[in-house]
This record gives C-alpha cells, sequence and structure tokens, in this order.
C-alpha cells in the first residue's frame, strides 16, 4: 500500500469536491435552475482536463505517478461526476478499439441508468410509512 499515494487522492479529492460545490452554486444563482449547469459544467471542464493531464503526464517519469494520482483521480475525480468515465474512452479510442469503447460507453449509461432507477424502485418500495414522502 503506497500511502503517499493515498494521501495524495484524498486530498486531491477534498479539494475537486470543494470545487464542484463552489461552481455549482454559483451557476445556479447565475444561470438558474433549468438545468442542472453546475455538474454539466465541472463535467465538461473535467473531461478536457483529464484529457489534457493525460498526455501531458506521459513519460515525465516516476513523479508523474504522484501528480496522476492528485490531479486526474483525486481533484478531478472529486470535481467531476465523469471524468474517470470519458478518461477510460479516450483510452480505447487512442488505442483503436471503436467496440470496446462502444459497449464500455452504452453499458456503463444504460446500465447506470438501469441501476439509479432500480434502486430508486426498491427505496420507495422500503419506505417506512412514517416517513414524508411514503
Amino acid at each position: 500500500m503506497n500511502w503517499t499515494l493515498l494521501w495524495l487522492v484524498m486530498a486531491g479529492g477534498a479539494l475537486g469536491a470543494g470545487g464542484r460545490h463552489l461552481i455549482g452554486g454559483w451557476l445556479l444563482r447565475q444561470a438558474g435552475d433549468g438545468l442542472p449547469w453546475g455538474t454539466l459544467a465541472v463535467n465538461l471542464l473535467g473531461s478536457f482536463a483529464a484529457g489534457f493531464l493525460l498526455v501531458w503526464l506521459e513519460g515525465r517519469g516516476p513523479g508523474a505517478l504522484y501528480l496522476r494520482a492528485f490531479l486526474i483521480v483525486g481533484v478531478l475525480g472529486g470535481l467531476t461526476t465523469y471524468s474517470a468515465l470519458m478518461l477510460e474512452v479516450l483510452v480505447y479510442a487512442r488505442g483503436a478499439k471503436p467496440g470496446l469503447l462502444l459497449g464500455y460507453l452504452a453499458l456503463t449509461l444504460l446500465g447506470g441508468f438501469a441501476l439509479v432507477w432500480a434502486g430508486a424502485r426498491l427505496a420507495g418500495g422500503i419506505r417506512p410509512a412514517w416517513l414524508p414522502g411514503a
């Protein structure tokens, strides 16, 4: 277990999550609640940053491992809700694996939607009658 990497990921995650909260709140006040502007903004920003950092850190030696842990896994992982997914799709695209790319993306999106729906249905079915909204 590399404790230094773990601490870097946790510190970056805290910064990223704080950034998501601040950006989301600011965009809610600026643009209203017609769309989840904060989520959209951090996901798009994080996707760009993840792609940039992946390539920029390639071949930079052993120290790049620590930067990747802090910046990509930590900061971007805490900031966004899908930067890791987009980074993995980029890796498949760069590896000329279009079948895997589309299959992984479809499985993630469709499976994720099916499971969030199933989780909501299950919670609705077991909610005690005394709770509001039951």
